[in-house]
């Protein structure tokens, strides 16, 4: 018999007039593959539907630009006071609804960040006087604009609310422009600076403007941030006034109470939380602002966990919970909660692929949920033409998504792993405490492969050919993986010396003093967990840059980037492959006294005393106790390649033809799956 395990997460909860399906919301997210015209395009559409699909009770578009004449920070911001982007708005609120979710809508203006307005304009407006990016002069908005600005607000909340939307947010946070009239920085000497009274009149004057457009029983929604983060911005003691402050004009619905700054990048990393932070790490501020708000409260930051939320309802910390990249991680986790299947939730690893992708291609893509990024081809069928019977070789990230999506396609799956683990050798990084996640998906994902119908597991099996004409597949994918390249440098066979894998494994054979040949992702990764057990760590990286650390641009370069306003998100040459996790690895290593990295930087020779290297000064020594290598992965295509002439169909994925990420692995395997038997 069906038992609700989740009765509080599924309580449903009436905001205005409308009646909200349970407590899980998805919260605002832009979508920069937008048309020409700054409007939504189907892609678009699809990947807000899919998370209407998916449960939640709400979902809400992101960075809707109330003033797009004044108020872009970029291109690739919509237009919500453009008559033309009607059609787009309606269909994708329509989209939103018709799976039983309540289409919401963020509304924003850049304020003094509009970087692209002022490009456009030759001028910024906010509330000083100054000069914004690239030399544009901010202008101090004047009692014309200001009237203006409460204007747009309310004009784009009786156009979106006319093309179907049910409920509206105001942002007001994050540094936006409502909230740099809240900010301390706000020290204009009229109504509507210097006070708190004063810098709080500008956004409640919106709300009002907003609910007489609206109407009573629309609902509204309305986020700040609880405290900055900056050196210049409002503390929580602020904060908390700013939230009793809409609270007591009692024309709000819902109080989302986030935190940040984003054009900070440390307070950014609590906007967004890093894998270095705790789940739910924001809640607390949302629960404090609880107890002095008859407003029904929302938290928001780092929530993946069903348990973990129930608890946080259950207990009257909040009353609503808001879910940003966990809804790109697995847009199902409400069905799959209510389903009594929460033990197969995909769990957001915080990474930061989706954001980096965003912002380079204008295209979500999630490491471990190869869906996001395709959500209008998922709509179409793709059924297979016929059924096969698929042999897939290899337990890791690429090998159990391929085997998982030939079952979903109705293809008869054997899925042979040499070790007896499924997993792969990301597995080694399972006692990392910022890498929980990671190993809580390949748990997942094992968990699903384990109780899928058309998958037969065969663990510990190497698979030869001669096992493969055995089974006599209708088609082959062979995901063997790599292992780690070790470098040709002399003494690198010393007994002082351990691969990165082998340090994973067995931390406490290295000693108190380390140096690690490689700067990438898996060398500075790795001497921040050592670090952070109180070794002494030096990372040597022969690049220019390394994971974490910009490298200086060239002079051409810097110099195009001042003319540009040197927007972060402009220029990921300069900060390595993934942009925003580089930036919690950075933020983490200046927590990190013990840990040092040196580019430009060659490994010479591994001698008893430690590394011989030869950088910008020279040569010279690094002591050490233990010379890590973290220098890359060698395919394993050897063993890949003895089985292509076995079946019909046969395809090589992920590490073993050229090492790869997660989400490089999981999309390539899920496509790999889906246009099986389709010949």
């Amino acid at each position: 018999m069906y038992e609700m395990k989740y009765p509080h997460l599924f309580e449903p909860i009436k905001l205005g007039n409308v009646l909200f399906r349970n407590r899980l919301f998805a919260s605002p997210q832009d979508y920069p593959g937008l048309t020409a015209d700054n409007f939504l395009s189907p892609e678009a559409t699809a990947f807000y539907e899919t998370k209407a699909q998916g449960g939640y009770a709400s979902v809400c578009i992101g960075d809707c630009i109330v003033d797009s004449e004044f108020g872009h920070a970029h291109k690739f911001m919509l237009k919500g006071d453009d008559v033309r982007c009607r059609v787009s708005l309606a269909r994708t609120a329509q989209a939103i609804m018709r799976h039983g979710a309540v289409a919401n809508i963020e509304l924003a203006h850049s304020g003094k960040f509009a970087g692209q307005s002022g490009l456009e304009q030759g001028v910024i407006y906010g509330p000083m006087d100054g000069e914004g990016p690239g030399g544009i002069p901010i202008r101090a908005m004047d009692e014309a604009f200001i009237e203006r600005i409460v204007n747009c607000y309310s004009d784009t909340a009786a156009f979106v609310k006319q093309c179907g939307f049910g409920f509206i947010n105001i942002h007001a946070g994050h540094g936006w422009m409502l909230a740099q009239f809240l900010s301390p920085e706000n020290k204009r000497t009229d109504r509507w600076g210097g006070s708190l009274e004063n810098r709080t009149r500008l956004l409640l004057t919106v709300i009002e403007a907003v609910r007489k457009r609206v109407g009573r029983n629309f609902p509204i929604e309305v986020r700040i941030s609880a405290e900055e983060l900056t050196k210049t911005g409002y503390t929580f003691d602020e904060g908390l006034e700013i939230a009793k402050a809409i609270d007591a004009q009692g024309m709000t619905d819902l109080l989302n109470i986030s935190v940040g700054h984003h054009e900070d990048d440390g307070a950014s990393m609590y906007t967004h939380p890093n894998l270095f932070l705790p789940d739910g790490v924001n809640v607390h501020y949302a629960a404090e602002v609880k107890k002095h708000v008859k407003t029904p409260v929302e938290a928001v930051g780092a929530l993946t966990d069903p348990d973990m939320m129930e608890e946080l309802l259950a207990s009257g910390q909040v009353d609503v919970l808001q879910l940003g990249r966990q809804t790109l991680a697995d847009p199902d986790l409400p069905n799959k909660a209510r389903a009594g299947k929460a033990d197969e939730v995909n769990e957001c690893m915080r990474c930061f692929t989706c954001f980096h992708n965003s912002s380079l291609t204008g295209v979500f893509y999630c490491a471990s949920n190869p869906v996001i990024g395709h959500e209008l081809e998922r709509k179409m069928d793709n059924t297979p033409r016929r059924k096969e019977k698929v042999l897939v070789v290899g337990g890791g990230v690429g090998g159990m998504q391929a085997a998982l999506t030939a079952a979903e396609c109705g293809h008869q799956v054997i899925l042979c792993e040499k070790t007896g683990e499924l997993g792969g050798t990301l597995r080694c990084e399972r006692n990392v405490p910022f890498k929980q996640k990671l190993d809580r998906y390949l748990d997942t994902q094992a968990l699903k492969v384990s109780r899928n119908e058309n998958i037969e597991v065969r663990m510990n099996t190497e698979v030869t050919p001669e096992l493969a004409r055995e089974i006599a597949p209708d088609a082959i994918i062979a995901a063997t993986g790599a292992r780690p390249a070790i470098p040709p440098v002399p003494g690198i066979d010393g007994k002082n010396v351990m691969g990165a894998e082998a340090v994973y494994h067995n931390p406490e054979k290295t000693g108190d003093k380390v140096v690690i040949m490689g700067g990438g992702l898996v060398g500075v990764e790795l001497g921040i967990w050592l670090a952070q057990s109180g070794k002494d760590v030096t990372v040597v990286e022969m690049a220019p840059q390394a994971a974490g650390r910009p490298a200086d641009p060239e002079p051409e370069d810097a110099e195009r980037m001042a003319s540009t306003a040197g927007r972060m998100n402009d220029f990921f040459e300069f900060k390595g492959d993934n942009l925003v996790h580089g930036i919690a690895l950075g933020k983490q290593m200046e927590k990190l006294p013990n840990m040092r990295i040196f580019v430009k930087t060659k490994a010479l020779e591994v001698t008893d005393k430690g590394l011989m290297v030869e950088g910008p000064e020279g040569k010279r020594l690094i002591e050490a106790d233990t010379v890590i290598y973290a220098t890359g992965q060698r395919p394993q295509s050897e063993a890949a390649l003895a089985l292509k002439d076995i079946a019909p169909e046969f395809h090589m994925l992920g590490d073993c033809v050229v090492p790869k990420n997660i989400m490089q692995a999981t999309s390539i395997a899920y496509q790999v799956a889906r246009d099986l038997g389709r010949v």
